[in-house]
């Protein structure tokens, strides 16, 4: 029996469903759904993802059957229009259709579309004739001929453009609404000849060869640069193929009683629940999202908001209106989610064309979350389900300051918030150049197009002269989480000469520009920021995910505002303060140098006793701000080569400084200097071989605690010894620990109590975690060095490579932003039964940068542990994270 390869939908019935997006596509399965409940949609069939995957593996070939199932689905199409496919056997009447790409993860713009097939240079005249409108017929006929050669044979688009505008030059006409009927038949044969020189072979006239190449072309699209880039960027498999959708063309070009739009059923930017969107009248749905014209509001409420002139739908069509906005109440409470929907009005009949789960910010993702969770639509777990966790991130970095000073060059459209600062290009190839030299971009083109995603992606910000808050840019934009300002009319970009112009100032690549996403502004130079205010939607969702969430959130920070910043966001102990980042400071560097400088014990314990009073201040300052949360304090970690100067004129000056001789310091300097410092005199090997060190800062921290003790105050030290490897080197550095802080809360007769640890970093240790565990009070995985130790790479220089391996599928992910669960994570797993094993209910957590990796936090929910620690901003995804791995959700390799 043959498979079936073709689905049918139309007239109210549908052979597929909601729920077959992997076999359909997301756009393919939303149509058979949209019939089936009865709204009008265009009638037509959707070939199916396992096609794709049979062309692409065969290089272009088509599984047996197909040909069959597409001339059935063809001939069923005919019966219900009562017209035949490109206007055959002479009669009056014609069939055209869209061949449209859909994968079951949403592309905008990413893959390729053609429109009005079937047009030849005979269906034209029946066109005309059944319709009544000559300009329209060939107007639809060149849009065919333009849309057909740039997608289907690769003769780029901007040679039919050139073609037009010479045209209208040579007869003064200003715009294409401007030609004429016989203008576009004068115009049509250098259309089809440009195609002819540029293939060497004529525009092809048979409506069924026409269909098979767009059908092919649709399907190779899958692979092209863009959509691989596309893909690449969100994390979309390659496997997953596209569907194509054969849908019965509708006109949105037929007169004044036709239009064409995007919507939203609520707002993209904000979440309000208000409907939003733009349509064209007398267009096509390519003109509303192009940019060439000015798109229109949809609602009044929209022009008056945003303070357009140009009339609403709802004011030119209020019946139309009142039917589309019918429409957005169905479908959003058949798929309890915010709808992008796409509608041609056809001589007075509203068509649905698409509808897909919208793209919209984060902001906006929130509160529609929380919103329809109120309005009955959804539960606080679908709520916590929907919500990226690594989207967060667009929230929790600072905004434009609205009291800060402003030299505002113009405005546009506010198509994505947010602010953004950098530097100005002005194509998408530069900002790849830029950024990777470091450079913060913003990218400024007239518009955009799918080959930009690459330069849209590494941008801060992205500015448009044209297009509106439904084009490519801003559809990108909001999906990115990347702040954009399109539309801005008022504002020149030059592409060739690298200029922006506004106000009478002209800017050039490499300016300094701020964009407020928010607002629309495009602004001159930087403006301040103010931290964000975290509350409203984003404070209701987390409350929810703190009451669904069994992993703990603690943050790494070491410093009184890093410190601040994790309680803001939810943070419930500092799983990791790096004492080494404290000695950094002028006033005490030269202390750490006279201690590493010492020529024995007692100058060692002098220098010792100058640093000791800072680090009690260090320590008392993170207890007080974290109000008896736990606070993981590592002890000393790096080499001390690390804390020498380097300079001449550094040596020269730590040499004054401590009246010592410029060859004594070089010489230590040399003795210090190590082949592979990350392997070497580091962590609990320098206590053992200087136990003073680990003695000054135990004291430091316990003197701290006691002085807040004294004051009523509650705190919760734990230390942590850190890169131990053998059971031997704990046990004989835990004593230490224990002898100092017991003499120190003796010599103040305070109680405190408090917990000593190590850190899991090497292999070996997680293989001897049970010995570890005799002495060690807790475990607490640092896998960053456990992933440079596991696979022998140093994380800086394993840069250069790690991509090439990616690409060349060595690697599916870095290993250093998600967790290898198959190497590093087995170690972790291991490490934890053994401990735990010997201490039952042993404290387990981990401590690198993987806490804040949403996979990575799900892996750590999945083994057990006891909590994650990430740095200050990366609080709320992870407790976002350890929710959705506490509901089961599926998570997403970040890497």
């Amino acid at each position: 029996m043959t498979e079936k390869w073709t689905y049918s939908f139309g007239g109210g019935e549908a052979e597929g469903r909601a729920d077959m997006r992997n076999l359909l596509g997301g756009k393919g399965a939303n149509l058979h759904e949209m019939s089936a409940i009865g709204l009008h949609v265009p009638p037509g069939f959707t070939i199916t993802t396992d096609v794709c995957a049979h062309y692409i593996e065969t290089q272009g070939d088509y599984p047996d059957g197909l040909n069959d199932q597409v001339n059935t689905a063809i001939a069923k199409l005919e019966t219900e229009m009562a017209a035949p496919f490109g206007g055959g056997n002479g009669g009056d009447k014609i069939l055209l259709l869209s061949v449209r790409s859909g994968a079951r993860a949403s592309m905008p713009g990413m893959m390729d579309t053609v429109l009005n097939l079937g047009l030849n240079d005979e269906a034209v005249e029946v066109l005309a004739a059944q319709t009544g409108d000559a300009r329209f017929a060939y107007d639809s006929y060149r849009r065919f001929i333009q849309m057909f050669g740039d997608v289907v044979l690769g003769v780029d688009h901007y040679h039919f453009e050139d073609l037009l505008e010479d045209y209208k030059v040579d007869h003064n006409l200003k715009l294409d609404t401007d030609l004429t009927a016989d203008d576009w038949k004068a115009l049509l044969p250098d259309f089809i000849d440009a195609i002819e020189n540029h293939t060497g072979e004529p525009f092809p006239q048979d409506p069924r060869k026409q269909l098979w190449a767009a059908i092919g072309a649709v399907f190779g699209s899958w692979s092209n640069k863009r959509a691989q880039t596309y893909r690449k960027l969100h994390k979309i498999p390659d496997d997953w193929g596209t569907a194509v959708n054969v849908q019965t063309m509708v006109f949105g070009n037929m007169g004044e009683d036709s239009a064409t739009g995007v919507c939203f059923t609520r707002n993209p930017s904000t979440g309000e629940n208000k409907f939003y969107g733009e349509y064209l009248i007398n267009a096509q749905g390519e003109d509303v999202v192009a940019g060439i014209r000015t798109p229109q509001p949809l609602s009044l409420a929209e022009k008056e908001a945003a303070n357009i002139d140009l009339p609403s739908l709802e004011e030119m069509m209020p019946k139309l209106y009142g039917e589309l906005d019918t429409v957005r109440n169905t479908l959003e409470k058949h798929y309890k989610d915010m709808q992008d929907l796409e509608f041609t009005i056809q001589k007075g009949k509203l068509w649905i064309l698409q509808t897909r789960g919208g793209k919209r910010t984060t902001k906006a993702a929130l509160k529609i979350a929380v919103e329809m969770v109120e309005e009955g639509l959804i539960d606080k777990a679908e709520a916590i389900r929907r919500i990226d966790p690594s989207h967060l991130d667009q929230l929790l970095h600072p905004t434009l300051d609205p009291s800060a000073p402003r030299d505002i060059l113009g405005r546009g459209l506010p198509a994505s918030p947010g602010a953004a600062f950098g530097k100005l290009v002005f194509t998408a190839a530069d900002a790849e150049v830029w950024s990777e030299k470091g450079e913060d971009v913003v990218l400024a083109r007239v518009e955009t197009s799918p080959e930009d995603i690459g330069g849209m992606y590494v941008s801060k910000g992205i500015l448009t002269t044209r297009g509106g808050m439904t084009s490519h840019a801003a559809v990108v934009a909001r999906g990115m989480g990347t702040p954009c300002v399109s539309g801005a009319g008022d504002v020149i970009v030059d592409v060739k000469a690298k200029t922006l112009s506004a106000l009478g100032e002209v800017l050039h690549e490499g300016d300094l520009v701020t964009l407020d996403g928010s607002t629309g502004e495009i602004i001159k130079g930087k403006v301040a920021t103010i931290e964000p205010e975290l509350s409203g939607a984003f404070g209701t969702l987390m409350e929810w995910v703190d009451e669904t969430r069994v992993l703990g959130v603690r943050a790494n920070a070491e410093t009184p505002m890093d410190a601040k910043v994790a309680r803001n966001f939810g943070a419930e102990g500092i799983g990791l303060a790096r004492t080494e980042h404290m000695f950094f400071e002028p006033e005490r560097i030269i202390h750490m140098r006279e201690m590493i400088l010492a020529q024995g014990y007692e100058e060692r314990k002098v220098a010792l006793d100058k640093l000791l009073p800072y680090q009690r201040k260090d320590f008392a300052d993170l207890f007080t701000i974290m109000d008896g949360q736990a606070v993981t304090i590592r002890l000393l970690d790096p080499p001390l080569h690390e804390f020498l100067p380097q300079s001449e004129k550094d040596i020269k000056a730590v040499a004054e400084a401590l009246g010592l001789e410029i060859d004594v310091i070089k010489r230590r300097i040399d003795e210090l200097e190590e082949v592979n410092p990350m392997l070497g005199h580091r962590g609990c090997r320098l206590a053992i071989t200087y136990p003073e060190i680990y003695e000054m800062q135990v004291r430091a921290i316990f003197e701290a605690a006691a002085d807040l003790v004294e004051d009523g105050k509650t705190v919760h030290p734990e230390v942590m010894i850190p890169l131990v490897s053998a059971h031997t080197e704990l046990k004989r550095l835990q004593p230490l620990v224990k002898q100092t802080a017991d003499r120190v809360l003796s010599e103040r007769g305070v109680d405190v109590a408090y917990q000593i640890g190590t850190m899991i970093e090497l292999p070996r240790a997680a293989l001897r975690a049970s010995e570890l565990a005799k002495d060690a009070e807790f475990f607490s995985f640092g896998t960053n060095d456990l992933t440079q130790t596991t696979y022998g790479l140093s994380r800086d220089d394993a840069a250069r490579f790690i991509q090439i391996y990616r690409e060349r599928g060595v690697w599916e992910t870095d290993p250093f932003v998600t967790i290898d669960k198959d190497g590093v994570g087995e170690l972790v797993k291991l490490g934890v039964e053994r401990g735990r094993s010997m201490r039952p209910g042993l404290k387990v957590g981990i401590c690198g940068e993987h806490g804040g990796d949403p996979a990575s936090v799900h892996f750590c929910h999945d083994v057990g542990l006891d909590y994650v620690s990430c740095s200050p901003y990366r609080v709320p995804i992870a407790r976002l994270a350890a929710a959705q791995a506490a509901l089961g959700v599926e998570a997403e390799d970040n890497a």
